[in-house]
Parts: C-alpha cells; sequence; structure tokens
C-alpha cells in the first residue's frame, strides 16, 4: 500500500514538471518566430545596400550629366551663332539687291533717253554708269553712234514698265527691265513705241552700283 502511495506522489510531481518543459518549448518556437520575423528586415538591409551605386559610380554619372549639358548648351550657342550669321547675310543680300535694282531703273532710263541735241551729255551719262565689259564696248562705239544719232536728229524717252531681281549676291545682281522706248527722228516725225527686255548686270565698284553688263532678251 505505502509502495503504491509513493507510485502516486512519484507520478504527480512528473505530471507538474511538464509545464516547464512546455514553456521550454514554447519559447523556443518564440525565439525561432523572432528570427524568422527579423530575417526579411535583413535581407532588405543586404538587397538596399547592394542596390546602392558606388561612390565612383554616382561620381562618373555625375560628371556625365555635367558633360552633356555643357555639350548641350555649346551646341545651341554655336546654332544659335549660325543661324544669326545667315540672316545677317541674307540681309546684307537683299539690301545689296534692293539698292542695284533701283540704281539698274534709273541707269536704263539714262541709257534708252537719247537728245541728239545734247548727244554728249547723254554719252557721258551712259558711260560714268558702266563698268567692266559693258564700259568698254559703249565705249569703243560711242563716235560712231552719235554720228547716226544727230544726223537723223533721233530722240528717245525710256520709260520703266517693270523690273525685277534675277539674281543676287552681294556685290553682284541681276535685274530684269521692261523698258518702253519712245523714239522720234527726221524720218519719222510721228513718235512709236519699242519695247525691250534687257538683263542688266550691276557690280559694287567701291560704294556705287554699275552695269557691266546689258543683254537684250
Amino acid at each position: 500500500m505505502k509502495k503504491s502511495v509513493l507510485e502516486k506522489e512519484t507520478a504527480t510531481e512528473t505530471t507538474d514538471s511538464a509545464p516547464d518543459t512546455d514553456d521550454s518549448s514554447v519559447h523556443e518556437k518564440e525565439t525561432a518566430t523572432e528570427t524568422t520575423d527579423s530575417d526579411p528586415v535583413a535581407e532588405d538591409s543586404s538587397a538596399h545596400a547592394d542596390a546602392a551605386p558606388p561612390f565612383w559610380r554616382r561620381r562618373w554619372a555625375l560628371r556625365a550629366a555635367v558633360g552633356a549639358i555643357a555639350i548641350g548648351a555649346v551646341s545651341v550657342s554655336v546654332l544659335a551663332c549660325v543661324l544669326g550669321w545667315k540672316l545677317h547675310d541674307r540681309n546684307e543680300v537683299d539690301a545689296a539687291a534692293q539698292r542695284a535694282a533701283a540704281t539698274a531703273q534709273t541707269y536704263a532710263v539714262t541709257l534708252t533717253s537719247i537728245d541728239s541735241q545734247n548727244i554728249d551729255q547723254n554719252f557721258a551719262a551712259v558711260i560714268n554708269g558702266a563698268t567692266g565689259e559693258f564700259k568698254a564696248t559703249y565705249t569703243q562705239s560711242s563716235n560712231q553712234l552719235k554720228a547716226l544719232l544727230v544726223e537723223h536728229k533721233a530722240v528717245s524717252k525710256g520709260r520703266i514698265v517693270d523690273s525685277s531681281i534675277k539674281s543676287a549676291s552681294k556685290d553682284r545682281v541681276q535685274v530684269m527691265l521692261f523698258v518702253d522706248q519712245e523714239v522720234t527722228n527726221a524720218l519719222s516725225p510721228d513718235p512709236r513705241i519699242d519695247r525691250s527686255r534687257m538683263v542688266m548686270t550691276m557690280e559694287r565698284v567701291g560704294g556705287s552700283w554699275l552695269a557691266s553688263k546689258v543683254d537684250l532678251v
């Protein structure tokens, strides 16, 4: 009987000590859980460290960005200079063309307006407004032409009907001119109209525009 009671007490003590084992197991589980829960943070930190570029890469990227901006600024400046120069050049050509065209119109009237009574003044005005090939040709033929005009008492008056610029540069401009010329002479006292179309080449000589070539077309 005493043995049976002792066995019961031993069993009771064994049973009472069991929760300690359970508590230890629970503690181990909690520790494992905490370790498991902390793993993503560690992994995130490790991944962030791997993703962050090293210092030399960031420095190279900064230099590359600054270089690209500098190149872009230089390109824009060069383009602006080129466009500005082209615009300035175009304006100079346009201004030269307008001055040459105006001079060509005036000269065409001088060239086609002749009065045999003032022949020397007329020819002097024509020669003074010419240069190059045209001046040389007109000067060579002037004496013969004068005699013919005086003999026939010729009178002519030129009038510009229309004109246009055919080509232009800063120093050379071609002008198309449409001219009506009213002509009278001893043989034909009644005025008649001669219509002419000419291309006059004007060249800048010093500060003046002079006719270097006159072609009837």
